[in-house]
């Protein structure tokens, strides 16, 4: 059951798009405040169509209920960016802000300063175009953006998409450090099980409806897996 610290609770949800496409359908579960839960599926399952109803973007039936008074921050899973386009890092940041004590705070905090030097940040960082920078450095950026007001609960889509594998893991390290320093509640999307078992309190199979949700480590089975993709799936349970 879900008790007072429970930051989002779901009743029934449904997605149905303008042709009757059902895209989602009884979905129920709750979010415990401080608490990682990710949500897998198949291209195609409605992971992000969950997330555009939970910011209340579109259309829903059942019920979505927010805690009162939360903050919530989002990550999109792509962030494309012409290299030409005259925007630094610098210049992105202040839309959000113009304190610029709290703009070098939180790219330290993301770890886009290799040295605790202002001037370093500043010549590095702050002054470089969006487009010129890595895809490790641009979701440091946009985790950077997404802290900086200090939200209480930050939905990430596919936060690694596009970064070569042996960036994943930092960026998810920086994620778990982010949340622990900050009290944060997250909301992910993930392709990546080992990811979901090693970082995730809970995790929700998607296919349009509810195939498992609940610990990584009780709800993860190949029998799951299998319904949830189709066929045979390689399965790996992570000891800890």
């Amino acid at each position: 059951m879900a008790n007072q610290e429970t930051v989002l609770t779901v009743e029934n949800l449904g997605v149905k798009f303008e042709d009757d496409n059902e895209v989602l359908k009884d979905l129920s579960f709750f979010v415990q405040k401080e608490d990682v839960l990710a949500i897998v599926g198949p291209n195609g399952s409605g992971k992000s169509v969950l997330f555009r109803a939970l910011m209340g973007l579109i259309r829903h039936s059942g019920k979505i209920n927010w805690a009162e008074g939360l903050k919530i921050s989002y990550v999109p899973q792509k962030f494309h960016i012409d290299a030409e386009l005259p925007l630094s890092v610098w210049e992105f940041m202040k839309f959000k802000t113009k304190n610029r004590t709290k703009i070098i705070e939180v790219l330290k905090a993301v770890g886009l300063a290799e040295h605790h030097d202002e001037h370093h940040l500043v010549s590095h960082i702050l002054k470089k175009r969006l487009g010129w920078l890595s895809g490790g450095q641009i979701q440091r950026v946009l985790i950077a953006w997404s802290i900086i007001d200090n939200p209480d609960v930050i939905l990430f889509d596919e936060p690694t998409s596009g970064i070569d594998v042996g960036g994943e893991e930092t960026i998810y390290n920086l994620l778990k450090k982010v949340k622990e320093e900050r009290t944060l509640t997250i909301i992910l999307i993930s392709h990546d099980l080992n990811i979901v078992y090693k970082y995730a309190d809970s995790v929700i199979c998607l296919n349009k409806k509810m195939v498992c949700y609940g610990r990584p480590s009780e709800v993860l089975d190949p029998a799951a897996l299998a319904k949830l993709y189709g066929g045979e799936t390689a399965f790996y349970k992570h000891e800890h």
